[in-house]
């Protein structure tokens, strides 16, 4: 007998400070793949993140309008607690270089100890945002000459810009 799974569900955790084209590239194609994706936006308390976690839950949740599927919440702890306390047994993972892959892996394999139930599913970054990372991003906005929007459209999703530079500014 052959049991029904139910809808599949995954969750898709990281930092998102700040989200990304290439995290957006992944929750797409995430909300593709499963019937329901929900984006964990980590709060480390040993960290001072660049967007406060409120205003990036709503960053996130206004890049995502058009994906129905989608929810986005904090948390904070381990990963495979939250996809745990989702409902979940999938956690999404993004890669992009061998770098990633290899941070992935030995993740992974704490990750089963902690709950072997949790299984790791990894996609790949697509070619055109594979070298964009939110470090990188910070730099381009605080150094970029001339209109820093425009050189930012090709990295952010355009809900992102104007709170990334007035963010910027402030500084």
């Amino acid at each position: 007998m052959v049991r029904d799974p139910g809808p599949s569900h995954a969750v898709y955790v990281g930092s998102f400070d700040p989200l990304t084209l290439g995290h957006l590239d992944i929750i797409s194609r995430g909300a593709r793949i499963f019937d329901r994706l929900t984006v964990g936006i980590g709060v480390n308390p040993d960290k001072e993140p660049f967007f406060p976690t409120d205003l990036r839950i709503r960053l996130c949740q206004s890049a995502v309008t058009d994906l129905p599927n989608v929810d986005v919440r904090a948390f904070e702890g381990l990963a495979v607690e939250f996809v745990r306390n989702c409902g979940s047994r999938v956690l999404l993972r993004g890669v992009r270089s061998l770098t990633d892959i290899d941070a992935e892996f030995t993740m992974t394999l704490a990750n089963r100890v902690l709950d072997d139930d949790i299984e790791s599913v990894f996609l790949m970054s697509g070619e055109r945002y594979n070298h964009i990372s939110s470090s990188l991003i910070k730099q381009i906005a605080r150094m970029a000459q001339g209109n820093v929007r425009d050189r930012l459209k090709d990295f952010l999703p355009a809900c992102i810009i104007d709170p990334l530079l007035e963010r910027v500014q402030a500084a």
